[in-house]
């Protein structure tokens, strides 16, 4: 009688998930040290930024590839499509993010009045600090425009350009700034206010304006036949060269996440705001989970036609890196391997479509921010009309 081999199948399965399985442990690894060390460890606040070295490293690792790989993946990715195709997807592509943004928000929106999480909180029992900034939705559009068209590429490689509303001194101004004047519709009284648009650079790649340019780019040199085909080798050659060293920074993955839990545990003082909050924080989550466990499940169910957690087991990796480290850019050369090595997408497809889906698609966000503004008016005691609750839906769809 011949048993199975079940020794070889366990051995097949470490070894081809043993990453997944490694990160996977260091997230209640870390969790447990974190809690070790704040408790037991004495440790100043200089003892505990070094403590979080080596998941600073991580991060430091993964925001290094995200240039060249955004560059090469689009570059490539769009000169490998006609121009009718790749117009086809990003069609397909904005109606997609448009839609699961619009649910994302009308299913945040929904929770937070049934739940009324500021109804449960007093306004008085949570600190206040920082100031408010003058921002409009105009001029957050206008700098969006702005930034897909960067002034130097260099520069957008390491800059973002963003403007600020500075109020104006009657009888004071001043004219050695570039600023752009133009009158405010807000009334005090009976004076109306004069406003100036001050520009300025701050820092954080302008994933945006090097997204439109190698679109455009990419696009060109894919029309341009045999002229075009030396620049198309060098950046499929870099893409590849890249992927290759996404896949050494992975093998440091376990160890970077375990200090990152780690060292943000231990520096987290006070504990009672998860007590204040508690019920917020409920109601941010339970939309976040149904909107990634139901609604998006559902959509690919509708769409593909195939098992989604199926597709959803292969994102696992890439899945537990954007919940340790909060930033989809910064995870996406891990995403990039896993679509491409896990589920088998075209890599036409991946290198067009996940660099847009990590700047434009923000879900997540969108939800938290609808959530957020119906919280703070619930905390205030300050009654939304129906109008009101369209424009707070709106804010975050357009952002």
């Amino acid at each position: 009688m011949h048993w199975p081999r079940k020794g070889w199948n366990l051995r097949g399965l470490l070894k081809k998930n043993g990453l997944l399985i490694a990160t996977a442990v260091s997230v209640p690894l870390g969790i447990g040290l974190g809690v070790a060390v704040r408790d037991h460890g004495a440790l100043s606040s200089l003892d505990k930024f070094y403590f979080g070295f080596p998941g600073e490293i991580l991060m430091r690792m993964l925001k290094l590839i995200i240039l060249p790989l955004i560059v090469s993946s689009i570059i490539t990715g769009v000169a490998s499509l006609k121009s009718e195709v790749s117009g086809l997807i990003g069609l397909r592509a904005i109606a997609y993010y448009f839609t699961t943004t619009v649910i994302a928000v009308i299913l945040g929106i929904i929770l937070v009045i049934t739940i009324k999480p500021g109804g449960s909180v007093n306004a008085e029992d949570i600190d206040r600090f920082g100031s408010s900034q003058n921002v409009s939705m105009v001029d957050a559009m206008l700098d969006l425009i702005r930034n897909m068209f960067p002034e130097n590429l260099v520069q957008a490689c390491f800059q973002q350009y963003k403007t600020k509303r500075e109020e104006i001194v009657l009888g004071v101004m001043n004219t050695t700034s570039a600023t752009s004047l133009f009158h405010a519709s807000s009334l005090q009284g009976d004076s109306p206010k004069d406003y100036r648009v001050v520009g300025s650079y701050s820092d954080g790649i302008n994933i945006l304006g090097l997204i439109v340019f190698c679109l455009v780019f990419g696009s060109v040199i894919g029309n341009m036949g045999e002229q075009g085909r030396t620049l198309v080798d060098f950046f499929d050659a870099l893409n590849e060269a890249t992927m290759r060293v996404v896949q050494i920074i992975m093998c440091y993955m376990p160890v970077g996440v375990l200090f990152l839990i780690a060292a943000k545990i231990a520096t987290v003082d006070d504990w009672s705001i998860f007590t204040k909050l508690g019920l917020y924080m409920a109601t941010v989550l339970s939309g976040l989970a149904i909107h990634a466990l139901l609604v998006l499940p559902l959509l690919y169910l509708v769409v593909v036609r195939k098992n989604p957690y199926k597709f959803a087991w292969g994102m696992t990796q890439a899945l537990l890196t954007a919940l340790m480290i909060s930033s989809s850019s910064a995870t996406l050369p891990v995403t990039f391997q896993c679509v491409e090595e896990n589920n088998k997408v075209d890599k036409r497809i991946t290198r067009f479509m996940l660099p847009v889906g990590a700047t434009i698609n923000m879900d997540g966000t969108a939800l938290y921010e609808a959530v957020a503004a119906i919280f703070i008016a619930q905390l205030n005691n300050y009654p939304l009309s129906i109008g009101q609750i369209i424009t707070i839906s709106c804010r975050p769809t357009c952002q």
